[in-house]
């Protein structure tokens, strides 16, 4: 299936993305990549959407025709690391390789540092072995600045991570 990234929108999620939410967040090649385990019900779908989703400071629905195919997740920091945030995201496998990652990032990063005006740096911590994630970083404008070795305790085993930053900086000049 081809998709036109130009298709590509964000919105919030909301309660009837229950269905859509299961083809990403139900699939293992998806959530083995994120913090939480793979969903394996509707109702555990829609407490989700309910108790996660909807509350979240900054989490978007990545949709092609108003469906919704994946993620993306912003986590600002606190007290003395508040000019920094943390960003993730997912798709569903079926649109991995087609840029729609890569053109949901390209919506997210300046929504992000305009919604959150006293950003200064988007962070993401990409597994060594995801090169997928790294390319998407990688094209979106992000800088890779280095390894964490055996850096966090993830899904039962210590790994390492790839530290990536787009800083509010980095944006192109605007013409005139």
């Amino acid at each position: 299936m081809e998709i036109n990234p130009s298709k590509v929108t964000l919105r919030p999620f909301n309660l009837t993305d229950v269905d859509d939410l299961m083809l990403f967040a139900g699939d293992d090649q998806v959530t083995q990549h994120l913090r939480w385990n793979t969903l394996t019900s509707k109702d555990e779908a829609l407490t989700f959407i309910k108790e996660v989703c909807i509350p979240h400071p900054w989490r978007r629905s990545i949709c092609i025709d108003d469906r919704s195919i994946g993620f993306i997740s912003v986590f600002p920091g606190r007290d003395e690391d508040m000019f920094k945030a943390n960003i993730g995201y997912g798709v569903t496998p079926n649109y991995w390789g087609q840029g729609v990652a890569t053109q949901a990032m390209n919506i997210a990063v300046p929504q992000v540092f305009k919604d959150l005006p006293h950003l200064v740096r988007l962070e993401a911590y990409v597994e060594v072995e995801n090169k997928g994630s790294q390319r998407v970083l990688e094209k979106v404008g992000f800088q890779k600045e280095g390894l964490l070795r055996k850096n966090t305790f993830f899904k039962g085993k210590l790994r390492d991570f790839f530290v990536y930053s787009f800083l509010s900086t980095d944006f192109p000049p605007q013409k005139l």
